[in-house]
C-alpha cells in the first residue's frame, strides 16, 4: 500500500489525516524534505495559501515538493491546497510561487470573505449522490486547460477538477462526512480501493 503524506506546516491537516485512516490508508504527517522522501503521495490541505508559500519554502520543502510533482506524484489539494497546485494565482503576492501541475487560473477567496462561507450539494461527474461541500473564503478556477477535467461546478465556475494523478478541490471535504474524494484520490492512484 502507498504511504500517503498530508502536509502538515498549516490548515486542516488532522482532519485529512483522520480521514484517510478511516479509508485504510497510513497517513504520515509531512514538515521536512526526509518526510516528503518517505511518501509516495501527498494532501495539501485547506489553510490560507501565502502563509503556506511561505512555510513550504522557510521549511525547505518548496523546491523538493516542486520535484517530486513534476515526476508525477499523485496530489490531493484542498483550497490552499488547490491554489498552490495551480498554473497562475490570480490575486497572490507577486512573490507567491505554485506549483502549476494542474493548468488552471485559480482566484483566491473567489466566492468571498469568512462571513460568505456556505455549504452546496454538488453534482460530481461519475457519482450518482450530490457531495455536501463545504465552502470556506473558497477559490474558483476562471481557466480550466484543455487536459484539465472538470468534475464539479458552482454558478459555472469550475470547483472540483482533476489533471493526471492531481485532483484539486476548492472546499473542504475533510470537514463533512463523505470520504468519496479521499476514496477517489485514494483509488485512482493505487491506495486503498
Amino acid at each position: 500500500m502507498h504511504k500517503v503524506g498530508v502536509l502538515a506546516l498549516q490548515g486542516a491537516f488532522a482532519a485529512h489525516a483522520a480521514r484517510l485512516r478511516e479509508l485504510g490508508a497510513e497517513p504520515a504527517e509531512v514538515r521536512t524534505p526526509a518526510q516528503l522522501a518517505g511518501v509516495d503521495a501527498l494532501v495539501l490541505p485547506g489553510g490560507e495559501s501565502t502563509t503556506m508559500s511561505m512555510l513550504l519554502e522557510s521549511s525547505g520543502l518548496f523546491d523538493p515538493l516542486a520535484e517530486r510533482l513534476a515526476d508525477g506524484m499523485p496530489a490531493f489539494g484542498t483550497c490552499a491546497g488547490m491554489i498552490l497546485l495551480g498554473t497562475t494565482i490570480l490575486d497572490g503576492r507577486a512573490d507567491q510561487r505554485s506549483f502549476g501541475v494542474v493548468d488552471i487560473d485559480v482566484r483566491r477567496n473567489a466566492f468571498g470573505r469568512q462571513v460568505d462561507s456556505f455549504e452546496a450539494d454538488l453534482d460530481v461527474a461519475g457519482e450518482r449522490e450530490p457531495f455536501p461541500a463545504v465552502f470556506i473564503r473558497a477559490p474558483f478556477v476562471e481557466r480550466a486547460g484543455p487536459d484539465v477535467e472538470v468534475l464539479a461546478s458552482v454558478d459555472g465556475h469550475p470547483v472540483l477538477c482533476r489533471q493526471g494523478s492531481v485532483l484539486v478541490a476548492a472546499f473542504h471535504p475533510e470537514l463533512g462526512d463523505d470520504p468519496r474524494l479521499h476514496h477517489l484520490f485514494l483509488s485512482a492512484n493505487g491506495g486503498t480501493p
